[in-house]
């Protein structure tokens, strides 16, 4: 089949391989004139390690990135609050921390490989005729009709409305500022954790050890370092400078604090936002939404580019043997059930780590920790955390 990808994202990457190998005519659209990644550290599940392994990218990654055994939050006052371990799921299981450009370059590199054409700089800006789809670009051109479309253009898709007009996408309030860091000692990357300090809901401060920074191979290894913050007050935060930044990451995590020591600007801080993504239906005709352009969350549970990988997996292998339409039906059947369970998850976690709500933070103080050290009750969380979840859904 001759297929079109619209957007060179982790989701779009994935499917894009395996279909390629498949020997289908792929086409990879993407709106930058350079593809690049956006974002810093991301947290790779078990399950996206699973679907990395078939594509035979697992190893790299592994190399690449951190082993990372659980997850782990405490108040300032160094009182413990959440206590995740990957081994409290499965025995042997852990989570790779990687920065984003070491993802996306091993991705990226296998799409090459395998025949996938790449054109850059072309905003997709609709899609016409969804049984023969055409894509329509911002210039004005439109391109060659195809047997299919796959939209994985991310949870600002501009696509989504025309493939369900009933998609809700609303952005959360709270999002983070982020940058990465050198961890000079090694003392992050020895310690295997996703580290986190959470003052009520109005703070949350977190540090995840990514492996190699591409940009600097010979360098140290990299952390990625977010601070919570609403969207809103971004450009406020940005106007109170770095020294008013650096003293409150004193107040609330002295040993955090010192991993900024070098950091001059607060211009080498990106802002993240996020939306809550819920579709009814994720294809129309012969055109299907994956990743976060069809379940787009909040990155509570880490799963994003995890369940993007995933989709992009299964969609492929749902088309190996199946027509378009069987495929989606089978896809929908297979993915739906963990991706409605990680979406509701996300959205009722968030305000428990991210809001004005401070007694809902006395109550996740008092709770998360003795959840974290009850047999069974820490073994369903550990199997959510490792993107199982769909198992007791």
């Amino acid at each position: 089949m001759k297929i079109a990808i619209v957007g060179c994202g982790m989701g779009g990457m994935s499917s894009a391989i395996q279909l390629a190998r498949d020997r289908h005519q792929v086409t990879i659209f993407e709106a930058f004139a350079q593809p690049k990644p956006l974002g810093a550290g991301l947290l790779l599940q078990p399950t996206g390690l699973e679907a990395l392994q078939k594509l035979g990218l697992r190893s790299r990654i592994e190399e690449k990135g951190a082993e990372i055994d659980g997850l782990v939050g405490r108040r300032p006052d160094g009182r413990l609050i959440m206590d995740l371990r990957y081994a409290y799921g499965r025995t042997g299981d852990t989570g790779i921390g990687i920065h984003r450009g070491s993802l996306f370059n091993a991705l990226y590199e296998a799409v090459l490989k395998a025949g996938v054409h790449v054109e850059t700089g072309r905003e997709v800006e609709a899609i016409t005729d969804f049984e023969t789809p055409v894509l329509q670009f911002a210039d004005g051109d439109t391109s060659d009709s195809f047997d299919l479309v796959i939209v994985s253009d991310g949870a600002h898709s501009r696509l989504r409305a025309q493939i369900d007009p009933d998609a809700h996408a609303p952005e959360y309030p709270w999002g983070a500022v982020w940058t990465i860091l050198p961890d000079t000692d090694g003392q992050w990357h020895e310690e295997r954790w996703l580290a986190q300090v959470y003052s009520g809901t109005r703070i949350m401060i977190g540090v995840l050890p990514a492996g190699e920074n591409p940009q600097h191979p010979e360098g140290p290894r990299c952390i990625s370092f977010f601070w919570s913050l609403e969207t809103r007050n971004v450009e406020t935060w940005q106007n109170s400078g770095l020294t008013a930044f650096l003293d409150e990451v004193e107040t609330f995590w002295p040993e955090a604090r010192n991993l900024l020591n070098d950091v001059s600007s607060l211009e080498n801080f990106a802002p993240a936002a996020y939306r809550d993504v819920r579709c009814r239906r994720w294809s129309r005709g012969r055109v299907m939404l994956i990743g976060d352009a069809a379940h787009g969350a909040s990155p509570q549970l880490g799963q994003g580019a995890n369940m993007a990988i995933c989709d992009g997996v299964e969609i492929a292998a749902a088309l190996k043997d199946e027509t378009p339409s069987q495929a989606f039906v089978r896809y929908e059947k297979v993915r739906r059930p963990v991706l409605r369970y990680y979406t509701w998850m996300s959205w009722a976690l968030t305000p428990v780590f991210q809001g004005h709500a401070d007694w809902i933070g006395v109550i996740r103080d008092l709770v998360f920790g003795f959840m974290c050290r009850m047999p069974g009750v820490r073994n369903l969380m550990a199997w959510t955390l490792v993107g199982r979840g769909r198992w007791f859904w």
